[in-house]
């Protein structure tokens, strides 16, 4: 069923939502990352969808949250936008307290990062491939690189400000090295910046 979501969801972008953009430039975009990854905040209803729908998208909407604030553009790999850019979407996944995407596209293959924060409560991945110990933090993350349902990502969870920080990077331009190498740079950035 998984499966078939995405392959859906592929197909819908790949026929109806060509974008034109300037190369290195932040585009609002619908997401790159089809279903979340990360668990659901919900009851404890095991006859509860394991498939939840798709969290509502929006464009930039009002000031950028505390946490996503941390992480600028010059943060990551892509080239060609100042730090002072905002997110390409705000507060675009309302099962989180703070959520933000920064995306673009390097010849012509989109690319991105996600950020998810939740308040008191650390956020947790179905599966996992690994671990790290980034700064005295567990970086717990899965890759999903060798997947063919779903576009070359790493999926990263660490605990955080009291609460938990998920990070998705997609990029399938292999231009920037692996997506778990970049996702755990970003873990790191986000560390640093941590004021808890």
């Amino acid at each position: 069923m998984r499966r078939l979501v995405l392959l859906l969801a592929v197909l819908v972008l790949a026929s109806g939502c060509a974008r034109t953009s300037v190369e290195g430039s932040p585009v609002a975009q619908a997401p790159l990352d089809a279903t979340s990854p990360f668990d659901q905040e919900s009851s404890a209803d095991p006859s509860a969808s394991a498939d939840p729908e798709d969290p509502e998208t929006a464009p930039i909407d009002g000031e950028v949250s505390p946490i996503c604030a941390r992480l600028k553009w010059t943060d990551l790999p892509y080239p060609g936008t100042k730090a002072e850019t905002p997110p390409t979407q705000i507060n675009y996944d309302s099962t989180f307290d703070q959520s933000c995407r920064w995306t673009t596209k390097i010849d012509n293959v989109e690319v991105g990062v996600s950020l998810r924060y939740r308040e008191g409560k650390q956020i947790t991945i179905e599966r996992t491939t690994g671990e790290w110990d980034v700064k005295d933090h567990k970086v717990t993350y899965l890759d999903r690189s060798g997947e063919e349902d779903v576009e070359p990502s790493c999926v990263l969870v660490v605990p955080y400000e009291g609460g938990g920080l998920g990070i998705i990077v997609i990029d399938s331009s292999g231009k920037f090295g692996s997506v778990c190498d970049q996702g755990r740079k970003i873990a790191e950035v986000m560390i640093d910046r941590e004021t808890a």
